[in-house]
């Protein structure tokens, strides 16, 4: 990976953040996307050492303005040569039942974590393909195989953004250009433990297979490395992507319900893989 350029969206903490740590610490020139900029700036320092040993780009951007989602790319470019790996990592979660949902609100789902990546695999991508190289990441989810109840939203943004990844990919064979979609179960960041709160069902949540963030952006990293596919983690996850309709079956009866609040609007703030 050293001297690749590795631009990873949602940068600031949680899986993008470890993102950053493994192809940084791999030699990766690295730009890092997210609103949070004083986070950003500390982790540049991380992974330059403070001494420019590494070599990061931070660009403190609101991806959910999709119409200026693409804004970073080009000062990024200019700082660092032209984007070899595009991470699509940034996105949002609401765990709140379907009756509570404001649809207003949620239109912000949609937003980060569908029309932005789209988009800006829209705006690399004839770059990559006139080079014949490059690789495009999408962070989906689990969800989009076996849908979790209370993730109305949620299920159906990450479901979008898998099969247009999956169908990319090959349309891309004998490109030099691949595509990594990647399916995340349950993987302990703020974001997921938060999310995790607002289920009823103290002991269905204590069943689920957890992961590490380090340990997903280890396997991302090589998957991009060797053009696999896909990865799906932690392992056990594998199971839905090998019997997708038992496993809606088992997430539709026996995953714990969400919080019902009956106030007709979504009151938990939003979870940001950032």
């Amino acid at each position: 990976m050293r001297g690749t350029h590795v631009a990873i969206t949602g940068a600031s903490s949680g899986i993008g953040e470890a993102l950053a740590h493994e192809f940084g610490g791999a030699g990766a020139k690295v730009t890092l996307v997210a609103r949070r900029k004083d986070r950003l700036d500390a982790l540049a320092q991380k992974l330059t050492n403070g001494h420019g040993a590494g070599k990061a780009f931070v660009a403190a951007v609101d991806l959910s303005n999709v119409e200026r989602a693409t804004d970073w790319i080009g000062p990024a470019e200019t700082a660092l040569g032209p984007i070899d790996v595009l991470i699509n990592n940034a996105g949002v979660q609401y765990v709140t039942a379907a009756a509570d949902l404001d649809p207003v609100r949620c239109e912000y789902v949609l937003a980060l974590n569908v029309r932005t990546p789209m988009r800006l695999t829209c705006a690399l991508l004839p770059r990559m393909l006139a080079r014949r190289s490059g690789t495009i990441v999408d962070m989906s989810s689990v969800v989009a195989i076996a849908p979790m109840p209370g993730m109305f939203y949620y299920n159906a943004a990450k479901a979008a953004l898998a099969n247009g990844s999956e169908g990319l990919r090959g349309e891309l064979l004998g490109t030099g250009v691949h595509a990594v979609t990647v399916y995340a179960g349950l993987v302990d960041t703020e974001m997921a433990r938060t999310g995790i709160r607002d289920y009823e069902d103290a002991i269905a949540k204590s069943l689920a297979p957890v992961g590490t963030a380090a340990e997903l952006a280890r396997l991302i990293r090589r998957a991009v490395e060797r053009r696999q596919p896909r990865v799906i983690y932690p392992g056990p996850y594998s199971i839905a992507d090998w019997f997708p309709r038992l496993s809606r079956w088992c997430t539709a009866h026996l995953a714990p319900a969400p919080k019902l609040r009956g106030n007709g609007s979504a009151t938990s703030a939003p979870r940001e893989e950032r």
